[in-house]
């Protein structure tokens, strides 16, 4: 406290004879000193503004409670970060061969994009996805495209994320029936399913069922994922799609660390031990363009959510507390102008997701705004990744940022408004009742707007969209998917319909009604209409004939 007081006067001292005298030959510049998210910045900090900061109770050690400075005790000393590259686009094969193109340039880990209709839980051949086939991901409608995407690539090697939600159960079974058919045990199989449907229902909205059976589909995975594949994240709780729909970092970290409680919650009423399902539970963020915003935002992340398992819900054992996620930078930041420029902008997302303490990063490709990446964009993507570890030096010592006056206060003040959204939610009647609501998406659409309206009015440059404009083309190449896809993959669908044992798909589908329809666990039915080649698309239609669809509430 002496050492404060004496900061304090210093400060004012410092203010009094070099600051002003230099303010009134210099005046600084005109700018707002914001956040990306509007967070207005001091000038400067210093020690008195981290009121009591104690470095045992704020910080620790790296792989101890609180886990603010990260949840390994050597973090990238001891293993890098896994490069995780976002891949997905028309058929089976092509993706497939762009998996393999990854592999062979340094990723060390897979990350499924799904096109629309299997996020929707229809086969390719259905009405509702006629033209949508393979264009923002790959069309899986079965056991078999699961095989052809995993073709010369062995499960056993390497972890594999699937960004897929409303039929996350489905597409976990086609994963682990095709691991099973290469002799792999699904004891032995690492990745994640994203199944974070809560998100669906405020930001993406490929929901398909409603938040209750929704629930019990992703606690069913949460119980047979503990039981038999104990080495696979059951779930990816998003705070990404949160970010990209508009919300500030704020909102996403409070919002995601929300829905993430919601999952424990239910979770434990299932009767499940918090410490034999917490510790498969890991999240993914967002890495937008403001370096010291988004590194305080992974640091409060990790605090929060040790002290909510081991205060809140009792967790006994460490790894129930750690926050371990997934970062991708920030779709929503890249620009159609002058795309090379977006080179730039990923470098510093980047930056902050591992000085953040990531556990796996996928850096976006400077062309995605025009298009799904070129094979030379994704390169470049991955190559940021690889500078960053091998060059730059900042995967030599731990949260090197830690200590830092600005950084520490930003963690606390997003900490502090994180709390204050809770209670908000809270007041509200929690996650589910305030979705219904319409909380979340109002919250997020104003601060959208909020973000746009500065950009129209020049309060926020963006750098080739409302500054530095060039009256050009982007010369850039562009993916170009095979033309006959769609095509190739319903004739795929119709072959197999013709040639799979129909009346024993009959039987696995019935079964799956009637266990649907029952308090017991879908996961190991759903596995065995997987087997039978059953489409994602049957599976999921069954699953709407006991569930019923989504409707939002339409909110004024």
């Amino acid at each position: 406290m002496h050492e404060t007081k004496k900061v304090k006067e210093e400060k004012k001292k410092w203010e009094k004879e070099r600051l002003k005298p230099t303010l009134k030959k210099w005046p600084e510049r005109e700018d707002e000193f914001i956040t990306t998210s509007s967070m207005p910045i001091d000038r400067l900090y210093a020690p008195d503004d981290l009121d009591d900061f104690d470095y045992l109770e704020k910080l620790g050690f790296p792989g101890r409670y609180p886990y603010t400075r990260g949840v390994h005790p050597t973090m990238y000393r001891g293993k890098l970060w896994t490069m995780r590259q976002f891949s997905g686009f028309g058929t089976a094969e092509e993706t497939n061969e762009r998996f393999k193109y990854l592999i062979n340039h340094g990723e060390t880990g897979l990350s499924i994009a799904f096109d629309y209709p299997t996020l929707y839980g229809y086969d390719t051949d259905h009405p509702l996805a006629e033209g949508e086939f393979g264009k923002c991901g790959v069309g899986i409608s079965s056991l078999k495209d699961m095989e052809i995407l995993f073709k010369g690539i062995d499960p056993a090697e390497i972890s594999t994320s699937m960004t897929i939600n409303g039929p996350a159960s489905v597409l976990w079974a086609f994963y682990i029936a095709m691991a099973e058919k290469k002799g792999v045990p699904k004891e032995e199989l690492r990745g994640t399913i994203q199944n974070d449907i809560l998100k669906e229902y405020i930001a993406q909205k490929s929901y398909i069922f409603p938040p209750d059976p929704s629930m019990r589909l992703i606690v069913d995975t949460f119980e047979y994922g503990s039981k038999h594949v104990p080495k696979w994240n059951t779930i990816s709780i998003s705070g990404y799609h949160i970010r990209e729909a508009g919300s500030t970092a704020v909102q996403e970290l409070a919002f995601t660390l929300a829905d993430g409680l919601e999952y424990v919650k239910h979770g434990m009423e299932r009767g499940l031990d918090i410490d034999e399902f917490a510790p498969r539970l890991s999240f993914f963020f967002n890495a937008h363009n403001d370096l010291f915003e988004e590194i305080a935002k992974y640091r409060a992340a990790r605090r929060i959510w040790a002290r909510e398992m081991k205060e809140t819900f009792g967790a006994k054992k460490s790894r129930s507390c750690w926050m371990r996620f997934h970062t991708q930078t920030a779709g929503c930041a890249l620009t159609a102008q002058q795309p090379e420029v977006n080179l730039v902008r990923v470098a510093i997302q980047a930056l902050a997701a591992v000085l953040g303490g990531t556990q796996s990063l996928h850096t976006n490709s400077m062309d995605e705004a025009l298009a799904l990446p070129s094979k030379k964009a994704v390169r470049l993507a991955l190559r940021t990744q690889q500078v960053l570890a091998h060059e730059s030096g900042v995967a030599n010592t731990i949260d090197p940022l830690g200590g830092s006056y600005h950084v520490e206060w930003l963690t606390d003040h997003m900490e502090e408004e994180t709390y204050k959204y809770f209670d908000k939610i809270e007041s509200l009647g929690g996650v589910i009742p305030s979705i219904k609501k319409g909380f979340f998406q109002k919250e997020i659409a104003d601060a959208a707007a909020k973000y746009q309206k500065e950009i129209d009015e020049k309060k926020r440059l963006v750098v080739g969209v409302n500054e530095f404009e060039l009256d050009e083309s982007p010369e850039i190449p562009i993916l170009r998917m095979d033309p006959e896809g769609e095509r190739k993959q319903r004739r795929r669908l119709e072959k197999l319909r013709a040639e799979r044992n129909n009346s024993k798909v009959e039987e696995k589908l019935e079964l799956l009604r009637s266990t649907a329809q029952s308090d017991e666990n879908t996961m190991p039915v759903i596995l065995e209409c997987a087997k039978a080649y059953a489409t994602l698309g049957e599976i999921t239609d069954v699953f709407r004939e006991v569930f019923g669809e989504y409707d939002e509430p339409i909110i004024y």
